[in-house]
């Protein structure tokens, strides 16, 4: 059998393009080959520029259809849509006609409204070829405030996410599953994002021994780890406020991701913010990326090199989808501080993590938390030990591979469900 995964960009590593391919290693490993569709590809696959959310297209009709006045008509705007879409139709029918393939994997396409053309193609190409269809659905559009009050608020409701009695819904948490049942009348099964918990991540090794030399910091300093982009939900001023309270000169905070996805006007408010409260603020995008490199420039390391090397990380978001970065962290076995965000106070926390948590604000009580654990190696072992299995049990490759299966059996593609497949009612639950 034969999937196509269909999606913006399958690159790089946000969230969106890490848990596709854990969700087609999955079907690889059903012995399903599994052919990649997008406007950006990391590796083999099938490559349509015009499927890019940064298509200057997508882009200029997205505009149009959630900036300036929402009364404001745009008598043309709907029209437009159709004709990108129709060409971008005409692109993937020609791809199926090759591929043939048995069952298509939509990742996120019909969730966040950044290709408006490209959603609109899709519904059309699983209505007329009826193939048995995986939504994968990571972002949804009522959940960001930019898309509030849409021009075109009947495709929205078509498209996002577009449905038929071939489509099943996969979302990455359980409120997004209810905010589906309420607005849409649809049901959706719960996936969370995922990790390989047998695999090593975040080990020191001979090719990143040098990592804290390399970003510049001696030995006996500490290294608190911001394993994330530099966008206002990552909070990451509550980090500042962590490594302040706690005064101690050796402290650095390490932020791996680069900023410029919405500006680098934040960049600048925690620069000065960490200037005034004396604070060694370290962006090392420069060195750090997806894979290792070695340069002219020198090596450039993985983000699980920085992990290895991270006395803590610390994980402030305001909002995240789910929260890939902290399921990381308890791979790479480090101890943490966490903000209570909602996804994780609602599917995360419960499942029995042991780190330092926030709500909101770094209070004298979270510095002195901090500052009892750093001094307690022995507790810091027990607790990531802990945070492993709790992280195996209940986010490992296992939680996926069960709801596969159900979702896959909803479908009637039973010929993919593993022997051992649990009943397509089973739930995963923290």
């Amino acid at each position: 059998m034969k999937a196509l995964v269909l999606a913006t960009r399958l690159a790089g590593t946000d969230g969106v393009s890490l848990e596709s391919e854990k969700l087609a290693d999955a079907l690889r490993r059903r012995g399903c080959a599994v052919v990649d569709v997008a406007g950006e590809l990391d590796g083999p696959g099938v490559l349509v520029p015009e499927m890019h959310f940064r298509d200057a297209a997508a882009l200029a009709l997205g505009a149009r259809c959630f900036e300036g006045e929402p009364a404001a008509p745009d008598p043309t705007l709907a029209d437009d849509v159709r004709r990108h879409a129709d060409g971008l139709l005409g692109h993937l029918r020609a791809v199926v006609a090759v591929e043939r393939p048995d069952l298509l994997v939509v990742q996120n396409a019909w969730a966040i409204p950044m290709q408006l053309p490209l959603a609109l193609a899709l519904a059309d190409l699983v209505a007329e070829t009826r193939l048995p269809t995986l939504s994968h659905e990571h972002d949804y559009w009522w959940e960001r405030e930019r898309f509030a009050h849409p021009k075109l608020p009947d495709l929205l409701e078509r498209c996002f996410p577009f449905h038929a009695p071939h489509v099943a819904h996969l979302c990455i948490h359980t409120a997004a599953a209810e905010q589906l049942r309420a607005r849409r009348g649809l049901e959706a099964r719960w996936l969370p994002n995922v990790m390989d918990f047998d695999r090593p991540f975040g080990v020191v090794d001979a090719f990143n021994a040098d990592f804290r030399e390399g970003i510049g910091l001696d030995g006996d300093r500490r290294l608190f780890l911001q394993p994330t982009r530099v966008v206002p939900r990552k909070g990451i001023e509550l980090a500042l406020d962590l490594l302040h309270g706690l005064g101690d000169p050796r402290d650095a905070l390490v932020i791996t991701h680069e900023a410029g996805d919405e500006g680098f006007d934040y960049l600048r408010d925690l620069e000065r913010r960490a200037a005034a409260l004396d604070v060694d603020l370290r962006p090392v995008a420069d060195r750090v990326g997806a894979d290792r490199a070695n340069g002219p420039d020198g090596k450039r390391y993985a983000f699980a090199d920085a992990f290895a090397h991270a006395d803590l990380v610390t994980y402030p978001s305001l909002y995240e989808g789910f929260g890939n970065a902290l399921l990381e962290t308890v791979a790479a076995r480090k101890p943490a501080l966490v903000n209570r965000y909602p996804v994780y106070a609602r599917d995360l926390a419960p499942a029995g993590f042991r780190f330092v948590e926030i709500d909101g604000r770094v209070t004298d009580a979270a510095v002195a938390a901090v500052a009892a654990l750093l001094a307690d190696p022995g507790r810091i072992a027990r607790d990531v030990a802990h945070n492993h299995q709790v992280g195996r049990r209940h986010f490992g490759l296992d939680a996926l591979d069960r709801v596969l299966d159900a979702a896959l059996t909803d479908l009637g593609v039973t010929a993919l469900t593993r022997a051992d497949a649990s009943p397509p009612d089973s739930e995963v639950t923290p």
